[in-house]
């Protein structure tokens, strides 16, 4: 086999990473405008549609990219170029039976998955995103194939172009769909249909990548000799379930807490159906709010695994526990002042994005504010246990978790007194305790490790002045301001953009002046040294 230029492992891993947190803030960005479209109801039908889509799109294809990718850079690794191409081969006609069958269980039993979560109204769009499973099927192989090469710039591009189109034709389609009077849930349906033509036309790039990967390689013109494909198959199948398993707990536990609040809402406190999706949109548009924080954290969690194994590996305990201590020290840097910001700063931030006073919806958001810290927390804290090979331990904290956020939400919600807001209270639980199950678990069983405890007190107290000073810079800025350019959504958009700079300014001058930032912690960070000497961290 003709050898092919590989990129590294820390290119790649960059390569997704920067991917990663532009699809997030596109998703996020994406989601603000269609909420300004959509009423209360049709948000709450978006939100249940979209966890039904995560959890079959999830079971369908979550350990098949893994699982290839692990079998293809094998049989190359080899050089067993007629072993790579049966692999690819096999997979793609098989995944695209497995998406056309989950494909046609969404569209069958659209209504029967609707009235399960509580929400009968969002059967038109698990039907609209039906073929995005099958689209996914497919993609999900050739993302596999090209990073069985070391190769992450087709799932990278294809990431991007996905969630561009599914801003660009969602935003469009709710908007005519708004324009010519369509009820909520048909307007929910079309903005969430820019999901299956985003997905739709990523296929034709990926083609195209893997005809350009593919021309580096001299293929045989049969595969005389090679496994089955029954075989093929079942080697597929036996790495990739397991990932499936633990990959799909999360979208389970979501899909099963939605239908407990939506359930809890009509049959404890009355709520009609279209009442109940309208409460639930106050808890949805926290969300997208909640899950920025974890966008900056997650590349960070995925790269760190393989440099303490690595650390592990070579028996440079010291430089396993620096790598782990500043991980964690690194995660709170960043995500204790952005959760801090948004607890401080909740009322402002929903009526610049959404134009929404209500003090529950604030409420919400400070609660799913503090929540967004221990979720980063907890993807730090496991990827630690799994780069220690401690998997098993870390995959005991999901069940309990999701215990928590289960119980929590169906006691809560289904109390007068609290109603909607029992929903981000459990989230805060589960996430609460699996990071504080997490770090048990890394004091009792992780040998190379640093003194943990440090990490939180300097960045909590800089955070903390932080917030503060944000806090009431706004309400001078309101207050001294509102006789001049009003207290209208644009006014409060200059407020806040001027009270997180000045959030900013203060934090980074906090953690400099305080040495909480030192030039080890910041070798975590791309370029961290230059970026150290320009700050002059010490």
């Amino acid at each position: 086999m003709q050898e092919m230029k590989k990129q590294n492992f820390l290119k790649g891993a960059a390569i997704l990473a920067a991917a990663s947190i532009f699809v997030k803030i596109i998703g996020a960005v994406y989601k603000i405008p269609i909420f300004n479209i959509l009423d209360d109801e049709g948000i709450g039908y978006f939100q249940v549609t979209y966890n039904i889509y995560t959890l079959i799109l999830t079971i369908s294809t979550a350990g098949v990219p893994v699982a290839l990718s692990r079998l293809v850079s094998s049989a190359a690794a080899r050089g067993d170029n007629g072993l790579v191409k049966r692999y690819f081969k096999v997979s793609l006609p098989a995944f695209m039976i497995i998406g056309a069958v989950a494909m046609a269980v969404m569209l069958l039993f659209a209504d029967t998955f609707a009235r399960l979560m509580n929400s009968s109204p969002a059967a038109a769009g698990v039907r609209t995103l039906a073929p995005a499973v099958f689209f996914v099927c497919i993609i999900s192989v050739y993302r596999g194939y090209a990073q069985g090469f070391e190769n992450m710039i087709p799932t990278a591009m294809s990431q991007v172009v996905e969630v561009v189109c599914k801003a660009a034709f969602g935003i469009a389609a709710a908007m005519w769909l708004m324009s010519i009077g369509s009820e909520s849930h048909i307007v929910s349906a079309g903005a969430i249909m820019g999901v299956t033509i985003g997905l739709g036309l990523c296929i034709p790039l990926l083609i195209w990548y893997k005809r350009k990967l593919d021309r580096g390689f001299s293929f045989p013109g049969d595969t005389a000799g090679q496994p089955g494909r029954l075989s093929v198959f079942g080697r597929l199948m036996k790495v990739s379930i397991p990932i499936t398993l633990s990959a799909s707990f999360l979208s389970i536990m979501i899909v099963i807490d939605t239908s407990i609040i939506l359930g809890r809402l009509q049959t404890s406190l009355h709520y009609t159906e279209g009442e109940a999706n309208a409460l639930f949109s106050i808890f949805t548009r926290g969300l997208t709010i909640y899950n920025l924080p974890p966008a900056i954290i997650i590349p960070l969690a995925v790269s760190i695994v393989p440099a303490i194994a690595s650390a592990l590996t070579k028996n440079r305990e010291d430089e396993a526990k620096d790598i782990m201590r500043s991980s964690i020290k690194l995660n709170n840097l960043l995500t204790m002042p952005a959760c801090a910001g948004i607890m401080a700063l909740s009322g402002p931030i929903l009526v610049a994005l959404y134009g929404d006073s209500r003090q529950t919806t604030s409420i919400v958001l400070v609660i799913l504010g503090a929540a967004s810290f221990f979720v980063c927390l907890q993807h730090i804290t496991l990827a630690i246990l799994q780069a220690n090979g401690h998997e098993k331990l870390a995959m005991l904290t999901f069940p309990i978790g999701a215990l928590f956020r289960i119980v929590f939400s169906f006691v809560l919600v289904g109390n007068p007194n609290i109603g909607i807001l029992g929903s981000p209270v459990g989230t805060l639980a589960c996430f609460v305790v699996m990071s504080a199950l997490n770090i048990i678990f890394i004091l009792t069983k992780v040998k190379a490790r640093d003194k943990i405890s440090s990490t939180f007190a300097k960045p909590l107290l800089c955070t903390a002045v932080m917030a503060v000073a944000a806090y009431f810079v706004y309400k001078l800025l309101y207050m001294a301001g509102s006789g001049i350019i009003g207290t209208g959504r644009m006014a409060v958009c200059v407020y806040l953009g001027a009270s997180i700079v000045v959030g900013v300014v203060v934090y980074v001058v906090l953690i400099i002046a305080t040495r909480t930032l030192t030039t080890k912690d910041m070798k975590l960070v791309p370029k961290g040294d230059k970026l150290a000497k320009l700050l002059r961290i010490k």
